[in-house]
């Protein structure tokens, strides 16, 4: 399926290296503000109480918030949770004090601001809780990325596993870089999302890989940047058609989710966008400067003499 064809090839490699420059400052800014910054890690994994209230009628947010504040607490969110009449309350870990004392305190706030307010329960992250959903975390997404590593390789060519890869790995630094450059709160949520978008973003870049391997049988007169861009500029109409309907349902929950799915969408849609962007200028002009050739492809066997070299031949995505 797609909505136009382009019939003339774009040039996309021949501007690679200027926009590999700007990713790679990209990357080394948002590598630099999470080491100076550092994430804004939500209650899961440094340890505090999860709240849960619930009220007969839609919530007041804005007035559950400020009999909070009255207390001295920093740090404390509240949001809607489930539905308009419950919330959930995170607390961070009480430093010195009594972490039941506090949420007694919490709740009494709340039920002083409105007395229908009834707890339904209240949970504690320890923070060694905390450091394991965190460990566990870095390795679901170590795992991911050699996962894919190995998938490159073996459907494709360990040239096409680095350049994918490395293309990945710029999306994910560039989400979290957002994260500790704004403060956003980094939850179980966003984790999730940041390996949504591995897996989305190696789509997109197997995709291209696909059209390459298949441009470099069909077309055995062009050279390696010829078969990039035309690979890039046929499956232009796809690119968009998928990832502007993953986009929009990105959108509608960001605008619409609320606050518990405002920063898990936030992150897929930093992840689309940056994913576009790294899988036509990144990952192909990696490939194509590891020397990708028709003889890495070839593996198996050749073209045929009776092939079409027709350039507006080919499938249609």
């Amino acid at each position: 399926m797609e909505f136009f064809r382009i019939r003339r090839d774009i040039p996309f490699m021949r501007h690679a290296l200027a926009f590999n420059a700007v990713s790679l400052i990209t990357f080394l800014a948002a590598v630099f503000v999470l080491f100076t910054q550092g994430l804004n890690l939500s209650v899961e994994f440094t340890g505090g109480t999860l709240m849960e209230v619930n009220y007969p009628h839609a919530v007041d947010l804005d007035a559950a918030r400020g009999a909070i504040q009255t207390l001295g607490l920093k740090d404390v969110q509240v949001q809607n949770f489930g539905s308009a009449q419950d919330i959930l309350v995170r607390l961070p870990a009480s430093k010195g004090g009594s972490a039941s004392r506090q949420n007694d305190q919490v709740f009494a706030a709340l039920k002083g601001a409105d007395s229908s307010a009834e707890l339904r329960r209240t949970e504690f992250v320890g923070p060694q809780v905390g450091d394991e959903l965190a460990i566990d975390g870095l390795k679901a997404l170590a795992f991911v990325v050699a996962g894919i590593m190995l998938y490159l390789a073996i459907r494709f060519e360990w040239k096409f596993s680095v350049a994918a890869i490395v293309a990945n790995l710029h999306d994910v630094i560039i989400i979290l870089g957002f994260f500790a450059f704004f403060q956003w709160e980094f939850s179980l949520p966003v984790l999730a999302a940041v390996l949504a978008v591995l897996g989305y973003s190696v789509n997109e870049s197997v995709v291209i890989f696909d059209r390459i391997r298949e441009n470099f049988r069909r077309y055995r007169k062009l050279t390696t940047i010829q078969v990039i861009d035309n690979a890039i500029t046929s499956t232009m109409s796809r690119t968009i058609i998928t990832h502007g309907c993953t986009q929009l349902m990105v959108l509608s929950m960001l605008l619409f989710g609320g606050p518990s799915l405002h920063y898990f969408a936030l992150a897929l849609t930093i992840g689309i966008l940056f994913g576009i962007y790294s899988s036509v200028f990144v990952a192909a002009a990696i490939a194509m400067w590891l020397g990708i050739e028709r003889e890495d492809l070839m593996k198996g066997g050749g073209p045929k003499a009776g092939d079409p070299e027709d350039p507006n031949s080919g499938a249609v995505v």
